[in-house]
């Protein structure tokens, strides 16, 4: 066999392995921070599902899981509430844009940036999977005699495992302390159980050990399959360049005994 074709041999025979292992695995999230992609990848292997992270060119990170456990996985964090919310900022709201802005437009940007700030908050309180918080500033006339007071509207979504009612007058100081004008009784909270997924192990998974690996038990038979490729993979290449040896062998002892004569 010439160089040229072990080479060619070679190169098949890594592609193949590399389509077997990507064929497996399929990216859950991509563009995430380190922090989120641990927290992902922690509550995908504490309910028994096989997930690892890679990382990118621009430097974040990538959530990858078995393609066949993919519903089960998204399923998981969504009542895990995860990815978190993303919330803007007072500085980004107030990001100079190179225009002058209108006393309406000024309002709007505030009222927004009170919603982030404070939905933000909640969402950090243990227990609160996601939070949204609705922000109504009235917009008083110094000469109207009645004047309207603040309001506020905050929608949680919380852990079953939590008392929501010791968190709501909480939530509801937090907020009302948050905004000027606003009073306790101006703050309604709505409280919304998360869903539990009903596939979730009440038992931590079980580990198994292939090879002096210790792994998840659902990893073993991808791990065995994986293995026997390769082993299938050395084993020809091994073959081939054993024939390739005897042959080579072989044609030098001819050429000895062509020489001798």
């Amino acid at each position: 066999m010439s160089s040229r074709r072990r080479n060619a041999l070679r190169l098949m025979i890594l592609f193949v392995l590399t389509g077997l292992l990507q064929a497996c695995d399929m990216d859950l999230y991509t563009n995430l921070s380190e922090r989120e992609a641990n927290a992902m990848v922690a509550v995908l292997l504490r309910d028994g599902i096989p997930a690892s992270r890679k990382v990118q060119d621009n430097g974040q990170l990538t959530v990858v899981v078995d393609k066949q456990r993919f519903p089960e996985a998204m399923a998981r964090l969504d009542d895990a509430g995860l990815p978190q919310q993303k919330f803007s900022n007072m500085g980004e709201v107030f990001k100079g844009n190179g225009l002058v802005s209108s006393p309406v437009q000024e309002r709007a940007q505030m009222v927004y940036a009170l919603s982030e700030e404070l939905s933000h908050t909640v969402s950090e309180i243990d227990g609160i999977v996601s939070a949204r918080v609705h922000v109504v500033l009235p917009d008083n006339d110094l000469l109207k005699r009645v004047i309207s007071p603040s309001s506020a509207s905050v929608l949680v979504r919380y852990d079953p495992a939590v008392d929501i009612n010791q968190l709501i007058p909480q939530i509801k100081t937090l907020v009302a302390n948050g905004i000027s004008g606003l009073g306790y009784d101006g703050v309604s909270v709505t409280a919304i159980k998360a869903a539990v997924a009903a596939s979730r192990p009440n038992a931590q998974p079980r580990l198994a050990s292939f090879m002096g690996l210790w792994m998840l038990e659902a990893d073993l038979p991808r791990a065995r399959f994986m293995f026997g490729c390769l082993l299938v993979a050395v084993l020809a290449l091994g073959g081939v360049l054993g024939t390739q040896f005897w042959k080579r062998r072989k044609a030098e002892a001819l050429y000895v005994l062509k020489g001798a004569e």
